[in-house]
């Protein structure tokens, strides 16, 4: 059986982390931690990284700074792509503000940067952007727009771990007013994603490019200001101890995490380009019209690192089939596990469906979301089915679901 993600094989070499700490006894803000939000800041390329508890709470707790600077306030709008996991929109309504969903790129399955903003009203207070399946979802027009329109640019980065933006050091205009000058040793090309945008928030679950053993997150931003909010606000509140500036909430990352994060980080390049080397196979030798693979029309049939405006560290390997379900089950049949991505998209859940009870439902549109028409996000979920794409696959096994899939009638 070719499973779709072997975790046991993934994290047997750091193992010894945990260990690490067990023998510590220190379990809770201690150096590990320090460590790890050092290593990744210089990683990422800000110089800020704030450990929380999940990929959820640091996107939840960077509106809430915002909110607590007054920077935004209920019933503000944030711009989200349609096509996302439903943590990217809980975050937005857990603070009482308004998503606006705006739908993604065919080509891309990216946000589609020519409809966002005709989306923006004079409550617009901020762009977040999904780095979806580990592709970059970044783009020079966000940056424009969010320099006209006064906007925040928040990045989704739970997917994108050591994802690169090929071009020009954006928003360094922007950021002058509060930080004064680009904190960037240069203006020019790859960036990490995770520091394009005013903040970003990061996911270490299992599943992720890099994962630890359990839940974990991170905030990422140059913003000093916010970094000391949401270091707070993670911590009860509190940046003394004991004296309570905000209301907030217990959310930060355990000396367990931290230590494996740290021990895997130096491999996350090498695993990346392995999941390219994989990816580059299947844009190059899958061929058959009833499985599409989504952007490999673009980069013509290259490996997507060899192509200049197109980088993903393929966290998640999409193919689009009208005939999914059919051709789930006969990759299943044939030994190689899958999954879907997403089956339902967020506008279809029940959590926001009309007449549910729900935090935003004095906001009219919000509770009638299931009434929305996108076309493009649903035929997504319709038809997304994910591939193994990860550093524990052999040659073998690669050439396997690649005839497979071929073969698939």
């Amino acid at each position: 059986m070719i499973k779709y993600l072997d975790l046991k094989a993934i994290n047997k070499p750091y193992e010894h982390a945990a260990d690490e700490v067990l023998r510590s006894g220190w379990y809770l803000k201690g150096d590990w931690t320090r460590r790890f939000e050092q290593a990744y800041a210089a990683y990422i390329g800000t110089r800020h990284c704030i450990g929380c508890g999940n990929g959820l709470d640091a996107l939840t707790l960077i509106f809430r700074a915002y909110k607590e600077m007054g920077v935004m306030q209920e019933g503000d709008e944030v711009i989200v792509p349609a096509n996302t996991y439903i943590a990217s929109i809980l975050a937005i309504t857990e603070n009482r503000l308004r998503p606006v969903l705006v739908e993604p790129s065919l080509d891309t399955l990216q946000i589609d940067d020519v409809l966002i903003e005709q989306a923006i009203t004079p409550r617009t207070r901020a762009i977040m952007i999904v780095h979806l399946y580990g592709r970059c979802a970044y783009t020079d027009r966000m940056d424009d727009i969010c320099r006209r329109h006064n906007l925040k640019l928040i990045e989704d980065n739970a997917q994108a771990h050591g994802c690169v933006y090929h071009g020009d050091c954006p928003s360094c205009e922007q950021r002058s007013e509060l930080q004064g000058d680009c904190p960037r040793d240069t203006h020019s090309a790859k960036l990490k994603t995770g520091s394009l945008g005013h903040a970003a928030g990061h996911s270490f679950y299992p599943t992720k490019n890099l994962g630890a053993f359990g839940d974990a997150g991170a905030v990422t931003t140059d913003d000093d200001e916010l970094a000391d909010v949401i270091r707070a606000l993670g911590n009860y509140g509190s940046a003394r101890h004991y004296v309570f500036d905000y209301q907030g909430r217990n959310s930060r990352m355990d000396e367990i995490q931290a230590a494996i994060l740290l021990a895997k980080l130096p491999d996350l390049d090498a695993n990346n380009q392995r999941r390219r080397v994989i990816a580059a196979r299947y844009e190059r030798e899958v061929s058959n019209d009833l499985v599409r693979i989504p952007l490999s029309d673009l980069t013509g049939g290259q490996a997507p690192c060899e192509v200049s405006v197109i980088d993903s560290v393929y966290h998640i390997f999409p193919v689009l089939c009208e005939r999914r379900d059919e051709l789930q089950q006969y990759l299943l049949d044939n030994g190689v596990g899958t999954e879907i991505h997403y089956p339902i998209p967020p506008h279809r859940q029940r959590c926001y469906a009309k007449g549910a009870q729900n935090r935003l439902s004095e906001l009219s549109e919000l509770s009638e979301w299931s009434s929305l028409s996108l076309p493009i996000t649903e035929q997504i979920h319709a038809q997304e089915l994910s591939i193994p794409c990860n550093q524990a696959l052999t040659d073998d096994e690669v050439t396997r679901i690649i005839d497979l899939l071929n073969s698939f009638k």
